[in-house]
């Protein structure tokens, strides 16, 4: 089969390995640059490609094309493509044909990445041999490309990967949540993002497992207008018991997880009853959730100076997650949001800001929105243009016994390459702190 896949990144060097191991004919283009060390994948293994441009005619001799998830389905290359009868797929739907692994697909807006991780944890220890791939690590098909085949494997799934899926079926799919997010992708469109979500669940079977957050209302109202073939299981919250989880008739102890706040513990239900599903046993669950160790930049505890805590939560990149972050809070808060502001409705943090926030720094480039929403709700607001900036500000307005938390509600790209390098760029600022304080 002649394959070709659009964009050079994990994804797209993933599926390309993954095509060349089968015997098909291979072509990458991207229209940016391609990153030196995928570029030499691509060169050892004689798999042609292009950067900075798309050759049509090259594109176009293709049986099928796979595409990055973050290429959007409007976009002209793709119509053209599809209106000339091309089928255009993502790399995990190409993936999920050369496997016959039990697949635990994740999705929802938000603790995609924690549950993912702590399912693979919590299976690993109980002595299960899975993978975990996905929207975390390896794409799926460069890890179905590589040597070690796993017999099970557990998939962070995002909105555009289902997006071009046709065929692929988890045994188990994972709906955490929906919340607004990626809306400039969907038309701005509420039902158009709840529908994509749902795709993990379009080609499950009768004997498949559907769990799904039972008090989420985006995920009921699509629920009681569609009929889902797997067997249902509702994820409550009424599960949990102060720092006690109810699941399957067992009862398991947070107190030693490094996991914090009703959001994370339901993570945690997710994560619990796929595993159990797949036969861990409660002994073995529990150690999981003892040694599991939290995803970085997200609640990630940085330190302390002079009583104040630094808490690193910078993949809150919308509304909802930042929410749950102040939700979890115990101490008052010391608030660093802000960046690329993706038509957020802060309406529903105002309670919460109001009881649990003494100060907001607002880490962007325009700040604007911020400034004007929540002036005359909390009684500072400040105004920073690097993290440095931002935790020199924040040091300055805290007094022992408060936290200041990074929870941006936006995305990093106005100052930052990615949430990651926001996230490192603060700890490495509260770090320099710490041992400056230490000398």
């Amino acid at each position: 089969m002649k394959l070709t896949i659009l964009g050079g990144g994990e994804s797209g060097i993933g599926a390309a390995l993954l095509a060349d191991k089968h015997g098909h004919d291979v072509f990458v283009s991207d229209r940016g640059a391609i990153k030196e060390a995928y570029k030499h994948e691509l060169e050892s293994n004689g798999i042609a490609y292009e950067e900075q441009q798309h050759s049509w005619d090259r594109i176009a001799d293709a049986d099928e094309v796979v595409k990055s998830p973050g290429i959007p389905d409007h976009v002209p290359i793709i119509q053209e493509l599809v209106s000339k009868g091309i089928p255009v797929i993502s790399e995990i739907e190409f993936a999920g044909r050369y496997t016959t692994a039990k697949l635990i697909g994740i999705t929802g807006s938000n603790g995609k990445t924690t549950t993912t991780r702590l399912a693979h944890h919590l299976l690993t220890t109980a002595g299960i041999d899975a993978g975990m791939a996905g929207n975390v690590g390896k794409s799926f098909a460069r890890s179905l490309s590589e040597g070690r085949q796993y017999p099970c494997y557990v998939l962070e799934l995002s909105s555009f990967q289902l997006d071009g899926i046709r065929s692929f079926r988890p045994d188990i799919a994972l709906l955490l949540n929906i919340t607004p997010d990626h809306l400039d992708r969907y038309g701005y469109k509420m039902e158009n993002y709840i529908r994509s979500k749902f795709r993990i669940a379009m080609n499950q079977r009768a004997e498949d497992v559907f769990l799904y957050n039972a008090e989420d209302e985006n995920i009921g109202a699509y629920m009681q207008n569609h009929r889902l073939r797997p067997r249902l299981q509702p994820v409550s919250s009424r599960m949990i018991e102060g720092r006690h989880l109810h699941v399957g008739g067992s009862i398991f102890d947070m107190q030693q997880s490094s996991l914090r706040g009703r959001h994370n513990y339901m993570n945690a239900l997710f994560a619990l009853q796929a595993a159990q599903l797949l036969g861990a046993g409660e002994a073995d669950l529990q150690r999981g959730l003892d040694t599991f160790v939290s995803v970085e930049h997200r609640m990630e505890w940085v330190g302390a100076i002079a009583g104040v805590e630094y808490i690193n939560d910078s993949k809150a990149t919308n509304v909802d997650a930042v929410y749950y972050a102040l939700d979890a809070m115990e101490k008052p808060v010391i608030w660093i949001a802000g960046g690329q502001d993706k038509g957020n409705d802060y309406s529903p943090l105002m309670d919460l800001v109001k009881s649990k926030v003494r100060a907001l720094v607002c880490l962007g480039i325009d700040n604007q929105k911020l400034v004007e929403t929540f002036s005359g709700i909390v009684s500072t607001v400040t105004e920073a243009r690097s993290a440095e900036e931002a935790v020199a500000q924040a040091a300055g307005i805290a007094r022992a016994g408060d936290a200041v938390l990074l929870s941006p509600a936006c995305a990093s790209f106005d100052l930052f390459k990615n949430y990651e390098d926001r996230g490192q760029q603060f700890k490495e600022a509260v770090l320099r702190r710490i041992n400056h304080k230490s000398r």
